[in-house]
């Protein structure tokens, strides 16, 4: 396992990084032909929507062999809406490369990503990407590094060349030049950068030797071998980031990215020899994708589901190249691969050994915050179209399905408008069904504005059986996000089981808004006193009494209703920006700041989700089709009366 490394390929939409996974590829020997992303004819953007759509929406896992290692490689989606795929994959993975435009450096999706992986504790190293672009900045790149990402960059490469000038790099690890004509060439350091290669060595050499005491005992003139050792150490613990660069495009740096890949993230820690135990991460056209953490998955092989409680047979298993699968007779502890013929499994399922029960952690799964209505045309199609979602939502458990009563349509939600169209898309192509979809709607939350305190709440029902008696008296206050439920009662009057049964049915109630039935959110609930009876008391009656005493808690307190909102940065050029500005506050956007580079203005606002509908169009009329956007989630926000 010293000889495996498990990565993703995490970035911003249009950072390439999709791009960069075709060169690994091609290099590797893992395909015979230059995939390109404009072309259609990328091997990890193998679906057919990727494809049309010419972005990532599906996690693709790859393998191939890199100076005798092989690495398993998952490229990830960079769009906002579908970041819960790449939640799942950071869940499974030892290290990352995170990809950053040189022109653009930090951009929101990208820094949203890099949160993720630090809260999942994986190492990363940096590739600033698109260095033949006109406007590209390494050194602006590092800094967006540095200033928006908090993190000590090691930069270990210098550029040959600017924008379309630009040829190679220098290794400031080993000094030398890596040029880039038709293949790699290996040569001494260009005599015009001499001067400024020592200079850049002396910069690493003191970043490194502040936080590496082996490399501090050697400077000034750390080796190579201890600048390797101490690069390696800094990247697994997360106390520094290697930044490498180049252009993907047209082949340039990706070697120098491998090695480094190799040199600095970290082998599966893993034990082959003790019982099985697997997390499925992501589910697709009936193959569970999993990654093996201890023990040896074999084909036939009968494994417990630990969640369900069941036991299935394992029909094969399969070394995964994204569209294709080679079948293996065997999967050991650090390998990612696809398993045929377990039924039933969702991601986050975590595969055992039956005499052996364990249950992993599984990735968490965000909130859905836009719906739309979805129905068939024909009546005859109904049972399909419940076929369809199910099967969608066992996919993608960012997705999820709901009957509303009061219209009797059925409710399709996810992350964003992107993921729902790509959603409706899939059922319309998968199962031939023709449907019709209603206009999107965000999810609104209810949260308490004003309290109150000492509701008094008895709970008495007898019907001829066993009685349920509960007393409560709850404090009800806002508080921030979330939910908190605390209990100040002393003497036993409320049993430590039936204090839980009551903090069980306050989360049940939060369910249910007074408002308009949203779900709640940002209260603290505390229990105060209650009673008990010797008889007729149970968890039950408890767990009824909190509900309906913070129902009505609820409908005594001030309430507000609460809307998703998000950050938008819109690229636009400099004759547009007055038109653009003006239409974000029309939209209720509150404009945080902007940035003036090489002709165009980065603007950034923070605006209700239900604004962003339709807002691509808008913006192409208002800017000649040159104004681009992306988003990122920003919480909630209270609406405006």
């Amino acid at each position: 396992m010293n000889d495996v490394r498990n990565l993703g390929i995490l970035a911003h939409v249009d950072a390439g990084k999709t791009t960069v996974t075709e060169r690994i590829l091609f290099l590797t020997g893992a395909t015979h032909k230059r995939g390109e992303v404009h072309h259609g004819t990328t091997v990890t953007d193998f679906d057919p929507q990727e494809r049309d759509r010419g972005i990532t929406i599906f996690a693709a896992a790859v393998s191939c062999l890199w100076a005798g290692h092989r690495l398993n490689l998952i490229d990830t989606p960079g769009h906002v809406d579908f970041s819960d795929e790449v939640e799942r994959s950071l869940r499974v993975l030892d290290g990352a490369v995170a990809v950053f435009d040189a022109v653009a450096g930090v951009e929101p999706q990208s820094e949203s990503v890099w949160r993720r992986a630090d809260r999942h504790g994986v190492p990363r190293i940096a590739f600033v990407n698109k260095l033949d672009r006109v406007g590209a900045d390494l050194d602006a790149a590092v800094g967006s590094i540095r200033d928006r990402l908090r993190v000590t960059p090691l930069v270990v490469q210098l550029p040959i060349g600017a924008e379309a000038g630009f040829t190679g790099v220098v290794d400031l690890v080993r000094m030398r030049a890596l040029t880039w004509a038709d293949e790699l060439e290996i040569g001494p350091v260009p005599e015009e950068l001499e001067q400024e290669a020592a200079r850049r060595r002396l910069l690493l050499e003191e970043a490194v030797a502040e936080l590496h005491p082996a490399a501090l005992e050697e400077y000034p003139g750390i080796s190579p071998g201890t600048m390797e050792a101490a690069l390696r150490d800094l990247t697994r613990s997360g106390a520094g980031v290697v930044v490498l660069c180049g252009s993907a495009y047209r082949n340039r740096g990706i070697e120098p990215l491998l090695d480094a890949v190799v040199a600095y993230l970290p082998p599966p820690e893993t034990d082959p020899s003790a019982p099985l135990a697997a997390l499925v991460f992501k589910i697709r056209e009936r193959l569970a994708f999993l990654r093996v953490y201890s023990g040896t998955l074999r084909k036939g092989m009968e494994v417990l589901d630990a969640g369900a409680g069941r036991t299935e047979r394992v029909g094969r298993v399969l070394r995964v190249q994204a569209g294709r699968h080679t079948e293996v007779e065997r999967a050991v502890a650090g390998d990612i691969v696809a398993v045929a013929g377990v039924k039933g499994v969702r991601a986050g399922t975590t595969l055992c050994d039956p005499s052996a029960p364990v249950l992993l952690e599984p990735p968490g799964a965000a909130e859905p915050v836009v719906s739309v209505a979805v129905e068939v045309r024909r009546s005859t199609d109904i049972e399909r179209l419940a076929g369809a979602l199910t099967r969608l939502v066992e996919e993608d458990p960012s997705l999820a399905v709901r009957a509303d009563p009061e219209v009797g349509q059925t409710l399709l939600s996810g992350m964003g408008e992107l993921q729902l169209e790509v959603a409706v898309e899939r059922i319309r192509r998968e199962h031939g069904l023709e449907l019709t979809v209603g206009r999107p709607q965000v999810a609104h939350r209810e949260t308490v504005v004003s309290g109150v305190s000492g509701l008094l709440y008895r709970h008495v029902k007898q019907d001829g059986g066993a009685g349920q008696f509960a007393h409560l008296v709850l404090d009800v206050v806002p508080s921030g996000d979330g939910f908190a439920f605390g209990s100040t009662v002393t003497g036993g009057r409320v049993p430590r089981e039936y204090v839980r049964a009551v903090e069980a049915g306050c989360r049940d109630a939060l369910a249910s808004g007074p408002l308009g039935g949203h779900p709640v959110t940002g209260l603290r609930v505390t229990l105060t006193d209650g009673a008990t009876h010797p008889k007729d008391s149970s968890e039950l009656a408890f767990r009824t009494a909190g509900r309906l005493a913070l129902g009505e808690a609820l409908r005594a307190s001030t309430m507000a209703l609460l809307e998703p909102v998000v950050e938008v940065t819109v690229t636009v050029p400099d004759d547009a920006v007055g038109a653009v500005l003006g239409d974000l506050a029309a939209r209720r956007g509150h404009v945080s700041s902007s940035l003036a580079r090489a002709g165009e203005v980065v603007v950034t606002a923070t605006m209700p989700l239900a604004q962003v509908f339709g807002y691509a169009t808008r913006l192409r009329s208002r800017t000649q089709g040159r104004g681009t956007f992306t988003t990122r989630p920003a919480g909630y926000a209270r609406v405006a009366s």
